[in-house]
């Protein structure tokens, strides 16, 4: 038995150390990755767009266009004749866009009266019928300029006078 303990402890003696020879290939790898993470998380946080090459674009300011006053009769509603006087002021994208306004003005004039002579005094009294109203003439103004297809056109419509009588 004495031998068999002797050859033990030999083979044990000459078994090479296990943990010191994984170690150093685990920690270089484990350090390789964290240089690939950290130099990916550098890369995705960098703008995309140079500083000198970064174009911002100016915000232009507002351009209106006023139409003349629109003086029409309202819908009976069973109370008598109604009268609307309302000045209105179109928001529109670009300068362009006012010529094309001026360039269609009867074609605009002529749908902003039926769209108003189609209304009731009831329906535009209230300020959800004034909104409705404004998006509705927003839509009827941007018919003829075929604004939709370009994605140009009246952005907005706002009353600077408004009288029902």
């Amino acid at each position: 038995m004495a031998r068999d303990k002797a050859k033990k402890e030999e083979v044990v003696a000459d078994e090479p150390p296990k943990k010191k020879g994984k170690l150093f290939p685990i920690l270089g790898i484990l350090l390789v990755l964290g240089g690939a993470g950290g130099g990916a998380a550098w890369y995705f946080t960098q703008s995309d767009a140079k500083p000198a090459e970064h174009k911002e674009e100016k915000q232009q300011p507002p351009v209106f266009v006023t139409l003349e006053t629109f003086t029409v009769n309202l819908q009976a509603d069973g109370g008598g004749e109604h009268y609307l006087q309302v000045g209105i002021d179109l928001k529109v994208t670009d300068p362009v866009v006012v010529e094309l306004v001026k360039l269609h003005m009867p074609e605009v004039r002529n749908g902003v009266l039926l769209l108003l002579s189609s209304k009731s005094a009831e329906q535009i009294a209230s300020l959800e019928g004034k909104q409705k109203l404004s998006a509705e003439i927003q839509e009827q103004v941007n018919k003829p300029l075929n604004a939709k297809i370009s994605g140009k056109g009246v952005t907005g419509v706002f009353f600077t006078s408004f009288v029902i009588q």
